[in-house]
């Protein structure tokens, strides 16, 4: 079946339940209130047919592949190189290189939008403070609801437990040994953020405890270091699972609290997930240099039919000329002429934060933030229209966006998480914008 039949065949399922949404919903919060949903969630799940799981996954094995190997094949292997290409800072750009490992890590989420052509990625992310990782909680609350559970045992349906996949990548790229119980740290900056975020933080780490990993969360200033090792208290440190950014290596207090940490890395004396170099890989601008005509010969055949099936249109915003559907035309003049069909996004940031949708600003405004942004760290991107998806209410329905979260980990597809806005508010669904979450079903292969 095809993610379009599921869905019609949920809802006309539902049709003849008293509870259309409120059920779930109650199940679905009774069950994820320890969880990042934050006990809120759609009020239903989503699927996809088996052969477009495995289409998306493949796909996102491909892009992986090409963006973290974007050093090698357009920059002669020096990773600074293309941290400087895709917006970073010359400073930055050497902090990237600090404790690199041998592989980049497998660890990746692509947030996509679905269009009446398939799926289209916006942005990949390779650092691990990234939302959705426990989406699993919410499939298995999903399944506590009896239409819910009926139906995917009728139509065969599974998921992917994305924090056991987590737990996987960690253990491999960490090299722990087998049927070892690895202590782990889960570091981030210290300050208001960090205090924060620590109650949902031992949630989180509460679940990852149960699936073979004694986790803690700290900050840099709580670790020490002696005899050769990396300590939490008297807890010696096998790996560290990074919160804090590479922003944070160039802060005044970077020498005394993280320098300690990435020479113990470089030693060997602890594991870093992921490495710095991640936020290379995350820039929006691989995205363009993947989608540029000019660079498609370093690309394999099947990489090139992945890039062309699932990115759009994206170029780095600098002057001169460049191509658009194999034709030569001025990079400024055509982002100015196409002002509905192009969002303006700066390559670094995340979140939503300074993306400009060019059908939501007047010409002039468009020209003056343009014009700005001309030869700064910004992409130009084509307009993905995105199909809204219907979600019940307890008497009806109404119409959602979605942003699809599909997770790669060591083993391949990690997991499917989504958030939702209400079609025709916000132009990108996060959940800076209000968005809320639901959890993804597949036809088992």
């Amino acid at each position: 079946m095809s993610h379009q039949s599921l869905t019609e065949a949920y809802l006309n399922g539902l049709a003849v339940e008293a509870d259309r949404a409120s059920g779930v919903l109650a199940t679905a919060h009774q069950s994820t209130v320890a969880s990042s949903f934050g006990a809120r969630s759609l009020s239903r799940p989503t699927f996809l047919g088996r052969d477009e799981h495995a289409q998306l996954f493949a796909d996102l094995e491909r892009l992986h592949t090409a963006i973290t190997s974007l050093p090698d094949r357009l920059f002669g292997g020096d990773l600074e190189a293309l941290a400087r290409a895709v917006g970073m800072t010359a400073a930055h750009a050497r902090a990237s290189t600090r404790a690199r490992s041998a592989v980049p890590s497998r660890l990746c989420r692509a947030d996509l939008y679905l269009d009446a052509t398939g799926f289209k990625v916006m942005e990949v992310n390779f650092i691990t403070n990234m939302g959705g990782l426990d989406n699993a909680l919410l499939n298995r609350a999903m399944l506590d609801h009896p239409y819910i559970e009926q139906f995917a045992t009728s139509h065969d349906l599974t998921y992917t437990d994305t924090l056991a996949e987590l737990v996987d990548t960690m253990l491999t790229e960490c090299k722990v040994p087998s049927g070892t119980r690895p202590v782990m740290a889960t570091v981030d900056w210290p300050g208001p953020g960090f205090e924060a975020e620590l109650p949902q933080l031992r949630k989180s780490l509460a679940v990852i405890e149960e699936l073979g990993v004694d986790a803690y969360p700290c900050h840099l200033g709580q670790l020490r270091y002696a005899d050769g090792r990396v300590w939490l208290g008297d807890r010696r440190i096998d790996f560290v699972y990074r919160l804090f950014l590479l922003d944070h290596l160039l802060e005044e207090q970077a020498s005394v609290l993280l320098e300690p940490l990435l020479q113990a890395v470089e030693r060997d004396e602890v594991k870093l997930f992921v490495p710095v170099e991640a936020e290379v890989f995350q820039s929006k601008g691989t995205l363009a240099l993947l989608s540029d005509d000019a660079n498609r010969h370093v690309l394999t055949d099947a990489e090139r039919d992945t890039v062309d099936r699932l990115v759009p249109w994206t170029r780095v915003l600098r002057p001169g000329p460049t191509t658009v559907d194999g034709t030569s035309v001025d990079l400024e003049q055509y982002v100015l002429a196409q002002r509905d069909e192009l969002i303006l996004k700066p390559m670094l940031l995340f979140g939503g934060e300074g993306i400009v949708p060019g059908w939501q600003t007047e010409p002039h405004e468009w020209r003056d933030h343009v014009q700005t942004a001309m030869g700064g760290p910004y992409i130009i991107q084509r307009r993905i229209h995105p199909i809204p998806e219907l979600f019940p209410t307890d008497d009806s329905a109404e119409p959602w966006i979605l942003t699809w979260g599909a997770f790669l980990m060591q083993r391949g597809a990690g997991g499917i998480y989504l958030r939702g806005g209400r079609a025709g508010e916000a132009a990108v669904v996060n959940h800076a914008t209000g968005a809320t979450g639901t959890c993804g079903f597949f036809e088992r292969y």
